[in-house]
């Protein structure tokens, strides 16, 4: 997700910049606070592959895989051609869904951790890009659609054809 913000920062796109920063940061603390309120002991098993300090609900590795598979595929879906879109949807769905493996596989979470990590991701960035967008038309920006990413006009490198005189 740095490298996202850093790129943004390259690009001057100051405003994306800062909602990337604060739905990994905003998707982290929810996490932690949501532990600390469910106090759930993590699965006790005899051969366990990892032995994981704190508490189990939500998965925090879920939290961090679904939010920013959401803010990478939010930011960078409009500059892949339409053709190709469907594979970073899969690329992310293999994430998202490799990274739930993993963790119930080795012994650290129950399925329902990975579920609710799941489930808790997307929830933080759709509050983070609801008030990102209601930000944007507050400051008179256009309001965008999912298919056009958050800002599309940091996508185009290319400048806006100069009007010609007499019209053409």
């Amino acid at each position: 997700m740095a490298g996202v913000v850093v790129w943004f920062l390259r690009r001057r796109a100051f405003p994306l910049a800062a909602w990337a920063a604060a739905t990994a940061t905003a998707g982290g603390l929810v996490g932690l606070l949501v532990k600390d309120v469910v106090e759930r002991a993590r699965p006790h098993l005899p051969d366990a592959v990892a032995d994981a300090p704190g508490y189990s609900f939500p998965s925090g590795r879920a939290v961090t895989a679904t939010t920013s598979c959401a803010v990478l595929l939010l930011v960078l879906l409009p500059l892949v051609p339409r053709a190709w879109r469907p594979l970073p949807w899969l690329l992310a769905a293999v994430a998202v869904l490799g990274v739930g493996y993993t963790r119930v596989a080795l012994g650290a979470h129950y399925v329902s951790d990975v579920v609710g990590g799941r489930l808790l991701g997307p929830t933080v960035v759709t509050a983070t890009t609801l008030a990102f967008e209601a930000w944007r038309g507050d400051t008179g920006r256009p309001l965008t659609t999912p298919a056009e990413g958050l800002e599309p006009e940091i996508v185009t490198d290319t400048p806006e054809p100069a009007s010609r005189p007499g019209g053409r």
